[in-house]
């Protein structure tokens, strides 16, 4: 197993800490495994494994622990007097009213309560409500590039063209894989997202009337696939209805928007909103949307020759999100911003390109950068290798360089 140190240290950060801690992430990304790791940490500095409960719902044995009563009956015998009990609760949503048990364990003693999710509307429900003020929320993403690198020997740039076609699944990365195997594995993860983790969402939705059912598992589909397409782009509630209409369907805007967002809680796409840097407001108008590997989009659009450039960006976008920066599209002006990316107060700018050699390609990248009159550090990603340096301040540095380097 890889150790996902980031993401580890980030667990550690927290231990004994009187906030329950919510690891949230597409499915098959490694939360399980992620997990287990901390539970070895955690056996390593000394706590004895009677000290340990740690439940995948994903297992069979614990179909009975399904029923909530039966669930808290099982952890309260098993909880360790005068000493912490640490309790893994993994892929929770399966439980039908877990906030009540995950409430209940937290208000006892010494207790220090872990729970994964694959669906991040488990959080925006009655959990959230019981529990406000009192979780601490870690996003996992499949793996970087720098963690898929550590993998593969050769000359980076290589390795990098192999990773924009797989993508970063861990079982993927370390499987002997063929193409046929990937292709085999992406599409059980994507159908299990699209038909379980959705099924899911829609069951805990069910309790609200003025919620609608997204239960078209073709209407799903095409909408996810025209997302894949549409990386890098601004996309709004119109062009994807308009999209799906010119397939000879008819869908009003509400209806969409209701899909839009069950891709999004299930972790497949991730909104970021245009932010305007000289009035300082965001945007609400032509978000873009990010898929969550590239791997899924290879297997969305097999034989489609999209832009090397938005691949670029898509990767970009997400390592941004690894180191810890809240994301916005820029704009200044009629131009843009590939990113505007905060963290700790302080904001970096950043464009993304495949190439820079072409001088039109240039103008347009710098141009945007160059109109930004704060002196925060601003930054060009390319793919080639001739163009390294400073212009006025504005630095353009090779991407794959930049996403192998220590942060």
């Amino acid at each position: 197993m890889i150790e996902r140190t980031e993401y580890l240290e980030a667990i550690k950060s927290w231990r004994e800490e009187q906030v329950i801690k919510v690891v949230t992430g597409i499915r098959r990304c490694g939360k399980s495994t992620l997990l287990r790791q901390y539970s070895n940490f955690l056996i390593s500095t000394g706590v004895s494994p009677e000290q340990i409960v740690f439940i995948n719902f994903e297992e069979l044995e614990y179909e009975d622990l399904l029923d909530y009563h039966k669930l808290y009956a099982y952890i309260k015998e098993r909880l360790v007097p005068d000493r912490y009990t640490y309790i893994f609760l993994d892929e929770i949503q399966k439980v039908d009213s877990f906030e009540k048990v995950v409430d209940s364990l937290y208000v006892k003693e010494k207790t220090d309560i872990y729970i994964t999710g694959s669906n991040a509307y488990m959080l925006s429900g009655e959990l959230a409500t019981m529990l406000s003020g009192r979780y601490v929320e870690i996003s996992i993403l499949p793996f970087s590039f720098a963690e898929y690198a550590s993998l593969h020997s050769g000359d980076p740039d290589k390795v990098f063209a192999e990773y924009l076609h797989t993508g970063g699944f861990p079982y993927i990365v370390q499987m002997d894989s063929t193409k046929e195997k990937a292709e085999i594995y992406l599409e059980g993860i994507y159908n299990t997202i699209i038909v379980k983790d959705i099924e899911e969402r829609q069951k805990r939705r069910e309790s609200d009337p003025n919620k609608r059912k997204v239960n078209d598992l073709s209407l799903l589909k095409n909408i996810s696939k025209f997302l894949s397409g549409s990386v890098g782009s601004p996309v709004s509630v119109k062009s994807i209805s308009d999209y799906i209409t010119s397939s000879g369907r008819r869908v009003s805007a509400n209806t969409v928007n209701d899909y839009v967002d069950a891709l999004v809680e299930a972790f497949i796409f991730y909104p970021v909103e245009r932010y305007d840097i000289v009035g300082k407001q965001t945007l609400k108008r032509d978000q873009k949307l990010y898929i969550v590997d590239l791997g899924i989009r290879n297997h969305l659009l097999p034989r489609r020759n999209y832009d090397l450039g938005f691949s670029l960006e898509n990767i970009v976008y997400l390592e941004l999100l690894r180191r810890g920066f809240k994301v916005n599209i820029g704009k200044v002006g009629t131009t843009e911003v590939d990113f505007i990316a905060e963290k700790d107060s302080r904001l970096q700018y950043y464009q993304v390109t495949a190439s820079l050699t072409d001088e039109k390609t240039f103008e347009r990248e710098i141009t945007p950068l160059k109109n930004i009159k704060d002196n925060y550090a601003k930054t060009i990603l390319t793919l080639d290798r001739f163009t390294f340096g400073d212009y006025e301040g504005i630095e353009v540095v090779n991407a794959v360089d930049w996403l192998l380097e220590n942060r």
